[in-house]
């Protein structure tokens, strides 16, 4: 089984950016857990701040790999491509969010993603991509 996380804008600056808010880790270590967690899954990791980046791996991945799981982080409440891109391709998505979208911003509740994945999981922290990657296995 071959699986891509997709992250996106400023969550590359996890473990320093709003501790309070994403918890004190870097997303590398993070994902060196998840390798380890999932050794029988080929796990594969890119981060993007660039939107056009983000839907370029969507559709690259999108007709090969067995799932995508994609937090497009901002970029999930404003962008239109992203969410085509999702709908375009063959492979499962599954949206993730590290935080309860819910519980912040109004702006924060809109997502151009959503209806195009799979599933949504949210709030659970950085244990929200073990879920994703779960979520797969079934």
């Amino acid at each position: 089984m071959k699986i891509i996380i997709i992250n996106g804008p400023n969550l590359n600056l996890l473990g320093k950016r709003e501790p309070e808010v994403y918890g004190s880790e870097t997303f590398e270590d993070y994902f060196s857990k998840l390798q380890f967690k999932f050794k029988d899954v080929e796990l594969e990791y890119f981060q993007s701040n660039i939107e056009g980046e983000l839907i370029s791996k969507i559709q690259e991945t999108g007709f090969s790999y067995d799932g995508i799981v994609l937090n497009a982080a901002a970029y999930t409440h404003t962008s239109v491509g992203i969410g085509d891109a999702v709908k375009a391709v063959e492979t499962p998505v599954i949206e993730v969010h590290i935080s309860n979208t819910h519980q912040r911003e109004e702006f924060r509740h809109i997502s151009y993603i959503s209806r195009a994945a799979h599933g949504v999981i949210l709030g659970f922290g950085l244990k929200s991509y073990d879920l994703a990657i779960e979520s797969f296995l079934f």
